[in-house]
């Protein structure tokens, strides 16, 4: 639990440097915290050693689409493994994924992430 308190540290002080126009529109999408991938997510092709997930619509589609609501889901011992793995702290891996979750939200594809340094 000691990591997901930290993360949500980073979370909360990501949040509060942004942008006003940026952080009004990131409080809107709740942030939730897993140790692990679902193991029904995998089954259905999630990569377990997945760092976060966007669930739900993107922010410009969310008021008509069906589905869940969005959602950050960040998995904490996956980005603890990564941070040891590639000599990064926790905090600014928690801080990558978050932004890089956030993007999905905010209407970004893969390649505009790539282009802000958030692949």
């Amino acid at each position: 639990m000691k990591h997901h308190q930290t993360a949500r540290r980073v979370v909360v002080e990501t949040l509060h440097r942004l942008p006003a126009e940026l952080r009004q529109a990131a409080r809107q999408v709740p942030v939730c915290f897993e140790d692990f991938p679902a193991d029904e997510l995998v089954a259905d092709g999630l990569d377990p050693g997945i760092l976060g997930l966007f669930v739900g619509a993107p922010r410009h589609e969310h008021a008509n689409a069906p589905g869940p609501p969005p959602q950050i889901i960040l998995y904490v011992e996956n980005i603890l493994e990564e941070s040891e793995e590639a000599g990064t702290t926790f905090g600014e891996e928690v801080r990558r994924t978050y932004l890089h979750e956030l993007g999905h939200y905010l209407g970004l594809d893969e390649d505009a992430l790539a282009d802000r340094d958030l692949d």
